[in-house]
């Protein structure tokens, strides 16, 4: 079959490769214009752009299908449309454009998890099973029948950014096969079942953490929200960038101390943070101004601990 391909960033790549690596024939690659990127704040193409280029394929960017650009997609002349996380809705016509229309590559196990942020929302809410789903493109948010939900066992200490780019490696596999599925006339995709559950992009507000939750609704959160927007908190006036926690595992060897929720001590080596239930451990830290570093490595340079709380 003759496609085209939609998406922009990492996590649509895998899906790009294994196409163009495919027996089908990729017409042209559509994603979001180059934006600035870096201190220095470098006019940088996606990285389906890059991967476009690398592998000679024609490039359509576009911030958003207008008539225009959906007048480009129609002279492609192309059979199967598929978009991975392209970053910005397809109405008709556009949807029309390719002969067979529009499949999409979501990462939960619709209908839940609609919307922008599915693998960070699950990671935050604690979920331990996902999936890859690919279905077809309709106007409603992510509300088509699905042709494929292949399930995905999500890593308790992964954070969000993991957990999706193993998911785009899997998810490519799912994808080839549904196209595979179209082009022989053998792919059945059936109507979403089931209470849909909506997952809205995230905010700067959605990665401060509150150590008055659980330890592991804590862990959850931070893992969920890491790498973007970024877990946070506050020692004093400093805010704090949270890059990795684990879970403290029960022993009676070693008992590890009660803290008050946000309390730091170190213990054993590690640096302990007091929650709800029990404390957990910081992993890494970056404090605002300086690289990410070891998490007891900083507590030791704070000097006293006693009083010292996160907020």
């Amino acid at each position: 079959m003759r496609l085209v391909v939609a998406g922009s960033p990492a996590a649509a790549v895998p899906t790009l490769r294994r196409l163009a690596a495919s027996e089908h024939e990729i017409a042209a690659v559509l994603t979001r214009p180059a934006t600035p990127q870096g201190r220095k704040r470098v006019l940088t193409p996606t990285p389906v752009a890059q991967v476009a280029a690398e592998l000679g394929l024609p490039v359509i960017e576009a911030s958003r299908v207008d008539d225009q650009v959906t007048a480009q997609l129609a002279a492609l002349d192309v059979d199967l449309g598929v978009i991975v996380a392209y970053g910005a809705l397809l109405r008709r016509p556009a949807l029309d454009a390719p002969r067979l229309g529009w499949v999409n590559l979501h990462f939960s196990d619709l209908p839940a998890y609609r919307g922008a942020a599915p693998v960070q929302r699950a990671v935050m809410a604690g979920d331990t099973r996902t999936a890859a789903s690919v279905f077809q493109l309709v106007e409603a948010l992510d509300a088509g029948p699905v042709y494929a939900a292949d399930p995905f066992e999500i890593d308790p200490e992964a954070t969000a950014g993991e957990v999706l780019a193993a998911m785009a490696e899997t998810g490519a596999e799912t994808v080839a096969r549904v196209v595979d599925g179209i082009a022989a006339g053998t792919a059945v995709a059936s109507e979403q079942t089931g209470a849909p559950t909506l997952a809205p992009k995230l905010t700067i507000d959605d990665g401060h953490i509150d150590f008055d939750a659980p330890a592991a609704v804590v862990h959850a959160r931070l893992r969920g929200v890491t790498p973007e927007p970024g877990a946070y908190a506050h020692l004093g006036e400093t805010r704090v960038k949270l890059l990795r926690s684990n879970r403290l595992t029960g022993g009676t060897a070693d008992p590890v101390p009660h803290l008050a929720p946000g309390a730091l001590t170190l213990h054993g080596g590690r640096l302990l943070v007091g929650t709800a239930d029990g404390p957990l451990a910081l992993v890494t830290v970056q404090p605002a101004g300086k690289q990410a570093m070891d998490a007891a490595a900083w507590a030791r340079g704070l000097g006293e601990l006693d009083g010292k709380v996160l907020a």
